[in-house]
């Protein structure tokens, strides 16, 4: 028996809740992927964002296999990534649920290549799907970036999200 075949079988079975309760424990930013199709704008929070590397540049997020919004993403080849402001937690909420308008009320505007990008983020990445990685119930989709724009001349926190709610950064009031 290998070394790797031996680690699988001494795995412990995971409860699924209690492993989404203890990752629940990494704060994280919260992201709002967006694209465009020919019915319009759509889009989907997205919690699990991060940079992969800078040359060239890529950037990665995972997205349930359930997900009605990215397949319409994957068909152009091409999306955005949001970081949320502080202030944007009904924006959140707005493109987490399922079967809503989530562009109802949602001021935005195109990036070159036409994603729509909400106003008032802290910054947008323009992207291509580079590739995309099966990973259990999830799809882990790479983007290369080709556009950017962060927010400059604004006092903008990042809205976080840990243990199930909505969190602010806090001034460190240490001497």
């Amino acid at each position: 028996m290998t070394a790797a075949m031996q680690a699988a079988a001494d795995q412990q079975d995971i409860d699924p809740r209690a492993f989404r309760d203890a990752l629940g424990l990494y704060a994280s930013g919260i992201t709002v992927i967006t694209g465009r199709d020919e019915q319009g704008p759509v889009g989907f929070t997205c919690q699990s964002f991060y940079s992969v590397s800078t040359d060239p540049p890529l950037i990665s997020f995972s997205v349930m296999k359930t997900s009605t919004t990215y397949p319409r993403i994957r068909q152009t080849g091409r999306f955005a990534v949001n970081v949320l402001a502080h202030h944007q937690q009904g924006t959140s909420n707005q493109f987490a649920r399922k079967g809503t308008e989530k562009w109802a009320g949602i001021r935005w505007g195109p990036t070159r290549t036409g994603n729509p990008v909400p106003e008032d983020t802290l910054m947008w990445l323009d992207c291509q799907i580079w590739a995309e990685h099966d990973a259990g119930d999830h799809d882990i989709v790479l983007g290369r970036v080709n556009e950017m724009r962060p927010t400059r001349g604004h006092a903008l926190e990042p809205l976080l999200y840990f243990q199930g709610r909505y969190r602010h950064l806090h001034p460190d009031e240490a001497p």
